[in-house]
This record gives structure tokens, C-alpha cells and sequence, in this order.
């Protein structure tokens, strides 16, 4: 029975998207990590004294989650918080020593990943999807008002469809 894949841009992105995320908590399980705790040290270690409220949202994820894999990751003595020096209702993260073993090893098991999805892609094809990727994250990520065409083909204001 031959199936049927829908190759176009966005279902591509999407699935390849989804792929990577499975893979990568594949590779996470292997060394006792989840991908969400991985990321979260991964972005606190470009990112240190972030709250957990800036954490949250940069993941994606709810407060409470990032809560529990804070106190895990403490727990471990891999990250700390610490108070903030202007309003003792927030914690920053700042990632302790015995966490740099871990990061090393995140950056390489990264490294393999990036490998293992980009196998057989040539480099000017991955440098014109890099192209091609980056400006569609800054036309999403501009601060401007989305607009979409009216019945007439003009952009307006956007409507809800409901």
C-alpha cells in the first residue's frame, strides 16, 4: 500500500519539527534527562539569572512545570535560586558547577542530533533553508499588528473567524 505524504512547506516543517523533538527525547532519556529539562538548562546556561515566570515563557511551558524541574535540577545541586536583588518575590536560576558536566554533554549530544537530521543535505541547501527559515521567524516575531486580505483582496484588520 503506498502512502501518501503531504509535501508541502508547512506539513514539512511541522512534521520535521515533531521528528526532531522525538528524537531528541530519545537521546535525552539515554542519559536520565527529559528534552523539557535539557532545554530549560539549556537556556538558562545562555541565559543565567532569568526567573522562572522569563523561563516559563521562553520555553513555552506553564510556571508549574518549570517549578518542578527547577526543584528537580536543584535537587541535584545543578542550579540555584537566588533572590532578586529588587523584588524579593522573584527567583533568578543560576546554574552551580556540578551542571557543567551535563551541559557538556547536551552540547555534543546536540551537536549529534543536528548531525543525524541534516545527514544528506547538502551545505548550500541547509544554508538557504537557514535563509529562508530566519526571515520567516522575523516576520512572525515583528511587533507589528498581523493583517489579513478582506472579502475585497485589501489588508485589514484581523478578524476573528468563529
Amino acid at each position: 500500500m503506498s502512502e501518501h505524504y503531504d509535501h508541502t512547506l508547512f506539513s514539512l516543517l511541522h512534521d520535521v519539527a515533531r521528528l526532531t523533538r522525538v528524537e531528541a527525547d530519545k537521546r535525552a532519556r539515554v542519559h536520565g534527562m527529559t528534552r523539557a529539562a535539557w532545554s530549560l538548562m539549556a537556556s538558562l546556561a545562555k541565559n543565567p539569572g532569568m526567573s522562572q515566570k522569563e523561563l516559563a515563557d521562553l520555553l513555552e511551558l506553564e510556571p508549574i512545570s518549570v517549578a518542578r524541574m527547577v526543584d528537580r535540577l536543584e535537587a541535584h545541586g545543578m542550579l540555584e535560586r537566588r533572590a532578586d536583588a529588587s523584588d524579593r518575590r522573584i527567583w533568578r536560576l543560576h546554574m552551580l558547577p556540578a551542571a557543567e558536566p551535563i551541559l557538556k554533554k547536551m552540547a555534543v549530544m546536540g551537536e549529534a542530533l543536528g548531525a543525524f537530521v541534516t545527514q544528506g543535505v547538502a551545505p548550500s541547501v541547509r544554508d538557504a533553508m537557514v535563509e529562508g527559515l530566519t526571515q520567516m521567524k522575523m516576520n512572525l516575531t515583528q511587533k507589528t499588528e498581523s493583517m489579513v486580505p478582506d472579502s475585497t483582496g485589501q489588508a485589514g484588520a484581523v478578524r476573528e473567524v468563529v
